[in-house]
């Protein structure tokens, strides 16, 4: 059996968020969460995903406290998955994700699902890397600087 390569303790954010969020599934199960999935049930139906793969993203994504288990809120016996704060700030990547998507993954007149602006009824501007003081940057506009320990 092949050991998974854990980042939790890299020196690299994007290695560490990978680490918790970086499969498919997960990142399919937050987007579904954002959707209004949050039964067990219901993120199986969407997805396809075998039972034993699910829960095991589950608990992870529950573990990692981008989703809570909480109970149900009909009262009945079941639980669901609600994204946390840490889960909801995962928003902007996945509408990046979404926005990256439609642009490089779809033919032109392609129907796709689009993510709508729920009072305006219209589609979200592209997202934009902005420096501090707004301007528009652009992957050779920056540079990494590791942040000395405190």
């Amino acid at each position: 059996m092949v050991t998974r390569t854990r980042f939790d303790d890299s020196e690299c954010p994007v290695a560490r968020s990978v680490d918790a969020i970086g499969d498919w599934w997960s990142l399919l199960i937050v987007r579904d969460a954002f959707d209004g999935s949050r039964r067990f049930g219901e993120f199986q139906r969407s997805l396809g995903v075998a039972k034993n793969i699910l829960t095991a993203r589950l608990r992870t994504l529950v573990a990692g406290g981008v989703l809570a288990s909480v109970p149900a809120s009909d009262g009945s016996a079941y639980r669901e998955y609600v994204l946390t704060p840490k889960g909801q700030a995962l928003f902007p990547v996945i509408v990046a994700l979404r926005q990256w998507g439609e642009q490089n993954f779809f033919a032109p007149g392609e129907p796709h699902s689009q993510l709508v602006d729920r009072s305006q009824g219209q589609g979200l501007r592209p997202l934009e890397v902005l420096s501090s003081d707004g301007r528009r940057l652009a992957p050779e506009d920056t540079t990494v600087h590791k942040v000395p320990s405190t």
